[in-house]
């Protein structure tokens, strides 16, 4: 599976890229034919607080699968994608059979 990270308005450090393609890499166990998956990580400025949001677009065959998770960090946010992409790749092969 091919992760393209992108990130708006400011320069991701190469950690948190390795952080992401290792989660989302984690998915291929529970389903073999995924395309690609496209990663947007954005700061969100509300008040004091700055929140870290990831947009997950994973591209299956007939399908897309989306998640956009807010948290206080970007490894966080991705966590909390992953768990929930995993749950939709499941009802996804579900329908399939």
């Amino acid at each position: 599976m091919v992760v393209y990270t992108e990130a708006v308005q400011f320069k991701v450090d190469s950690k948190l890229v390795d952080f992401i393609e290792k989660k989302l890499s984690k998915i291929d166990q529970f389903f073999d034919r995924i395309i690609n998956a496209r990663v947007v990580l954005k700061l969100e400025n509300t008040g004091q607080v700055r929140e870290k949001i990831a947009e997950v677009r994973i591209n299956v065959p007939g399908e897309t699968l989306f998640v956009k998770v807010t948290h206080k960090s970007f490894e966080a946010a991705v966590e909390q994608a992953v768990d929930s992409l995993k749950r939709q790749i499941i009802k996804y092969k579900e329908k399939q059979s």
